[in-house]
């Protein structure tokens, strides 16, 4: 389970009127039909810096996921912009999203907390917090939280092979925690 805001060490008392999901998904809509993109909300919670995943799912598969574990724009909004558009049209692993699919993705944004450095994978739990694994130039990242990843082993295991670390290779860990947004996510409860 990602935190909630009540337990996540994001600032708690920024929650947006307007869904990230529903942004993700208009920035990608307005993409695809060549219209101006979506001005960044007027909120409080979209004017602050902070690091996000966008995450496309096609009828329950990833499609596409792109995010940044530091803040790469001068807002988040600017950030979840530049990051739906990369997970729908700039993810290497999947051909870029087209209009006929619009209607059978699903979209969700995860907003990082500031990553902290470990000493020890038993200060992971793969459903509270994501990973960054690190050795030399090569990082590999996993967020928290996802389907099939049960535990720490398996979530270290798919972040280094991410990066290219082989098994007996030493290597640096961090984690963070996410507030996640879905499509589902009103305003006025608290995220997952």
């Amino acid at each position: 389970m990602a935190l909630t805001a009540s337990h996540s060490s994001l600032n708690v008392n920024l929650t947006p009127n307007k869904n990230p999901a529903h942004l993700a998904r208009e920035v990608v809509q307005a993409a695809l039909q060549y219209s101006h993109l979506p001005d960044p909300p007027p909120e409080e919670f979209y004017r602050r810096r902070a690091a996000c995943f966008v995450s496309i799912k096609k009828q329950g598969g990833l499609r596409g996921c792109i995010g940044t574990l530091d803040p790469a724009e001068t807002d988040l909004a600017r950030e979840i912009i530049r990051n739906a558009q990369s997970a729908a049209f700039a993810d290497p692993r999947f051909p870029p999203v087209v209009l006929a699919e619009v209607t059978l993705l699903s979209f969700s944004v995860d907003v990082l907390s500031a990553p902290e450095r470990i000493d020890s994978h038993q200060e992971l739990d793969c459903k509270k917090y994501g990973v960054i694994v690190g050795c030399d130039y090569r990082r590999g990242v996993l967020l928290p939280d996802l389907e099939g990843v049960d535990s720490i082993e398996r979530q270290l295991e798919i972040a280094c092979q991410k990066a290219g670390i082989y098994p007996g290779d030493k290597f640096d860990m961090h984690r963070f925690t996410v507030v996640r947004y879905d499509e589902n996510w009103n305003p006025g409860q608290l995220p997952e």
